[in-house]
């Protein structure tokens, strides 16, 4: 059983017979500078993703990502770090950094130089809560992405892995957020992008490791130590604000369920009062009334009833709103709606009850007639034959 195992290991999964390390290797050294075509490239997918993200085009987003060499940097990030490479190390920090800071100008200037002013900018707010599940988007990202550059063969799988990672637009939605002095747009997508490029990056280390790429010589046990450290140090700084914000995105979503669920519940707080409108921000619901004022007794059921629901007082804002009308009238017309919907239902079904009337009837006289034809047809006479004519010789 034991050899069977290693058999179906080695043709199914093991993958080191279908790499070429010495390759991979220099064709990412060779994809990490910023020069010459880079630039203009880099360009044109920042003006790419600012345009998509000012338009709230998610199909132009994704051709930027496609166009944008950041991918090359990151990834001679992890494989200089899986090498123990040190000027390889210091030449790809040092291209992202230049790439980053172009794209934050190219980004902010377009934005503050477009007229297009949001109302609803869902695709840049989408990029500014990085949480725990965009750190698994962009570590199996990686892991896809070096695996890629080291097989023999290659496929379109790095195309894949630069949509799922998403490394140019919350560049842009960073630039967005300085061009607006809004610093909740500007660090949120700048957190997100860290995230992208250090577990790329890290996922990058590891299969360079695993896969047994050949260490640059010159680099002592300490400093080598010392690198894995400063590798776990910032792996700790950028996940755990990620675990923590991804904490809250449960809670806030499970919090607007339960207040959409209590709301549709509870539509009718009181003989004349009932919800007419709600919103949910975060873990607050804000709920809208309309009618006679809760008394003590009905605003402790519906709380309570609330409390059932998961949701605390603290959490519950109600507002009363009675339109500009007194108490009276707000009841009286409450009233009057009731009695003319059931006036205009009780009307309807009178209409209709006498069109059905007129419809029998009609019903029954062309019965009549089908009837009183049927018998005509059978009562009428054949016509008598001709007699024949005779000729007299």
């Amino acid at each position: 059983m034991r050899e069977y195992l290693k058999t179906l290991y080695k043709r199914y999964i093991t993958i080191s017979d279908n790499v070429d390390t010495a390759d991979a290797a220099e064709r990412i050294k060779s994809a990490i500078w910023f020069r010459g075509p880079n630039v203009w490239i880099l360009v044109f997918a920042i003006v790419l993703a600012s345009v998509g993200l000012n338009v709230n085009s998610t199909a132009v987003v994704i051709g930027a990502m496609l166009v944008s060499p950041l991918m090359g940097p990151i990834i001679g990030v992890g494989l200089s770090l899986g090498t123990n490479d040190t000027d390889l190390l210091k030449s790809a920090a040092k291209n992202l950094l230049v790439m980053v800071v172009i794209s934050l100008i190219a980004s902010t200037l377009y934005f503050i130089l477009s007229p297009l002013a949001l109302v609803n900018p869902t695709e840049l707010e989408a990029r500014t809560s990085p949480t725990i599940y965009d750190v698994l988007i962009a570590f199996f990202g990686g892991l896809a992405g070096i695996l890629e550059n080291s097989r023999k063969e290659r496929g379109t799988v790095l195309s894949g892995v630069a949509i799922a990672t998403a490394l140019m637009p919350p560049l842009c939605t960073a630039g967005y957020g300085l061009a607006h002095l809004n610093m909740h747009f500007f660090l949120g997508a700048l957190y997100l992008f860290i995230i992208n490029s250090v577990f790329i990056a890290l996922a990058t280390y590891m299969m360079v490791v695993y896969l047994k790429f050949q260490k640059a010589s010159g680099i002592s046990p300490e400093l080598a130590k010392k690198r894995r450290n400063i590798i776990y140090a910032v792996l700790v700084v950028v996940l755990v604000p990620s675990i923590w914000s991804a904490f809250n995105l449960v809670r806030e979503n499970n919090f607007e369920r339960n207040a959409q669920t209590f709301v549709e519940n509870n539509r009718i707080v009181g003989p004349h009062t009932y919800i007419y409108d709600y919103t949910v921000k975060g873990r607050q619901v804000n709920i809208s009334l309309a009618g006679e004022p809760l008394n003590d007794s009905l605003r402790t059921v519906f709380l309570e009833k609330a409390a059932q629901a998961h949701i605390k007082q603290k959490h519950i804002t109600l507002a009363e709103h009675s339109f500009g009308m007194s108490q009276r009238q707000m009841n009286e017309l409450i009233d009057e709606i009731y009695s003319r919907t059931d006036e205009e239902l009780s009307s309807s079904a009178y209409v209709i009850a006498q069109l059905q009337d007129r419809l029998d009837s009609l019903s029954a006289v062309v019965s009549a007639l089908q009837a009183r034809a049927d018998t005509l047809s059978l009562e009428e006479e054949p016509l008598p034959e001709p007699e024949p004519e005779f000729v007299w010789q």
